[in-house]
């Protein structure tokens, strides 16, 4: 028992929770985009999400800095842009594509930080990106070497979560990272708001116990329960171990889209193990083989 309380595999066990988490949301994304526009999805989510937060941070919501609200802003720019694309990719594709090709944003990082910081990249890391292109062929590309607007939608998407990741770097040093966090929804909700004008508004016959539990799912778990999940795992776990948990959200949002009736063809599969293999290699470029030879 002494062992199941021990904080290492504590924090691998909620990095994979997140991870879970994550990859089964992008089934209940579809559910709600079959319903209700993205705008008023993005908007309700985020808002619901931020509200979330401050409760749970009342006590911390007096040491709330001017520095913390336009950074989390500024931020929260980033992941609109990323969730909105992903949110409109998912209509129009089906949620393992979706997932899959969401994650490409992994190895996008590095070159943006190369942009913004002037790190060149690695070989590992232009490795992972020769075969992150060849799996986003292997995944989107039709007979016709056409690529459908789902998926398209779903790759800028991923741009913008890679942005996301660099911002969030630049952006939140020196500050509280709940409050930013939490600020970072708000900026989400409010871009969303200001999109909503332009597309109709769900009726209230929309918001059925299934729809409202999709969307509690979604604040609560994917979104609020995530957050802490992957701050503490990533406390308690090494970087290179993390990330290889992490990664496996598209891995598990393959596996619930297959489990809610999504059929990929042997290609699409071939396709998914490439990006896969692009995001472990970027991520960890491959430490954790050179340390089990090593040990040999």
């Amino acid at each position: 028992m002494k062992g199941f309380k021990s904080p290492p595999l504590l924090g691998r066990l909620s990095l994979l929770a997140a991870a879970l988490i994550w990859g089964a949301s992008f089934v209940g994304m579809k559910e709600l985009t079959a319903v209700m526009s993205v705008q008023y999805v993005l908007a309700i989510r985020f808002t619901l999400s931020t509200l979330a937060m401050a409760l749970v941070l009342l006590p911390r919501l007096r040491r709330l800095r001017w520095s913390t609200v336009w950074r989390g802003g500024v931020i929260g720019v980033f992941l609109y842009l990323a969730y909105v694309f992903q949110t409109y990719g998912v209509a129009q594709t089906t949620p393992g594509k979706n997932a899959f090709l969401t994650a490409i944003y992994c190895v996008l990082v590095p070159f943006m930080y190369w942009a913004v910081d002037r790190v060149r990249p690695d070989r590992f890391n232009v490795s992972a990106a020769v075969l992150a292109v060849l799996g986003i062929g292997m995944v989107s590309l039709d007979g016709d070497l056409s690529m459908g607007a789902g998926d398209a939608l779903t790759i800028v998407g991923g741009v913008f979560f890679a942005a996301h990741m660099v911002a969030i770097t630049k952006l939140s040093r020196g500050e509280d990272t709940l409050l930013i966090t939490m600020m970072q929804f708000a900026g989400t909700a409010v871009c969303a708001w200001i999109g909503t004008p332009f597309e109709a508004a769900p009726s209230f016959a929309v918001f059925t116990p299934e729809i409202l539990g999709v969307m509690a799912y979604l604040v609560l778990c994917a979104t609020c329960l995530t957050l802490t999940l992957q701050t503490y795992g990533q406390k308690h776990t090494p970087p290179a171990a993390a990330a290889i948990l992490l990664s496996l959200e598209s891995v598990f949002g393959v596996i619930v889209s297959i489990i809610a009736g999504e059929r990929p063809s042997p290609i699409v599969y071939g396709g998914f193990a490439v990006i896969f293999l692009s995001v472990l290699i970027s991520e960890t470029k491959l430490s954790f083989l050179r340390r089990a030879q090593g040990k040999q």
